[in-house]
């Protein structure tokens, strides 16, 4: 994994919001544009406990962020699979619509994301 730190200012924080979370980040990353310093690591978190993943971030103290790729637990199902080697992962927080600044002028769209 590449670590940024050499690369950015002294003091520099990552703190995104979540427009551009997805519309900086997560977009590029779907379209597989170049990122000039990758700030997000690629970690499948369903493969790890909770206590391992900040070993697993590129920067972060109190807050990580990762690239998942979506594995399912059944072949034609929706279902994600979140099982770890010492139990699984639930959910517990709930749908959050997030939506570009640029709805209000009409021209942009609103994604679904579970935070």
């Amino acid at each position: 994994m590449r670590h940024p730190h050499s690369t950015v200012p002294p003091g520099f924080r990552f703190h995104p919001t979540d427009e551009e979370l997805i519309l900086h980040y997560l977009m590029k990353k779907l379209s597989s544009s170049a990122f000039p310093v990758s700030f997000i690591a690629d970690v499948d978190i369903y493969q790890f406990d909770p206590w391992d993943l900040p070993d697993k971030a590129v920067l972060g103290e109190k807050e990580w962020y990762f690239f998942c790729p979506r594995d399912r637990k059944y072949p034609n199902g929706a279902r994600p699979n979140k099982a770890t080697f010492s139990g699984f992962w639930k959910a517990t927080g709930t749908v959050k619509i997030i939506v570009a600044s640029s709805m209000a002028a009409g021209r942009g769209g609103c994604i679904s994301i579970l935070v």
